[in-house]
């Protein structure tokens, strides 16, 4: 696999270039328009397009449903640490994105959750580096 795409409807192009920019993701003009943006999460792996919802609707024939009322979807993204959690999670929340879950913290892992203005889920997340290599038990041990 070369790369990935998650194509996530939004109702305000510019607003939400302007959230997705302001958690650090840089856009990337070549492939943005009047009826999508792209935004690069990974260079050269990762990448969310927002499309207007119209532009959104013609990629399926089922009607689309409202994330903000019936989310489908949470994409996470693990970072360095739970301090880029936090400052991500707080960047979303100053650009209009809302933290509707508590933190969630199981010790080898740290989760929060930030939905955009238009009720699509991000998750942001850290996973202690021994836990993501060898499981939560060789965390655990490492603990004891």
């Amino acid at each position: 696999m070369t790369a990935m795409f998650v194509n996530l409807p939004v109702t305000d192009l510019e607003r939400a270039k302007a959230f997705y920019t302001a958690l650090g993701f840089r856009l990337n003009p070549q492939f943005s328009d009047h009826n999508a943006a792209c935004l690069v999460v990974e260079d050269g792996h990762s990448y969310f397009m927002i499309l207007v919802r119209e532009f959104f609707q013609t990629f399926t024939d089922l009607p689309l449903g409202d994330p903000a009322v019936a989310p489908s979807v949470s994409t996470a993204i693990f970072l360095d640490s739970r301090d880029a959690v936090d400052e991500r999670v707080a960047a979303g929340l100053a650009a209009g994105g809302s933290e509707d879950r508590p933190a969630a913290d199981y010790g080898f892992m740290y989760q929060r959750q930030v939905s955009d203005p238009d009720g699509n889920i991000l998750e942001f997340g850290y996973m202690d580096p021994v836990a993501a290599e060898q499981g939560p038990e060789a965390f655990a041990a490492q603990q004891a």
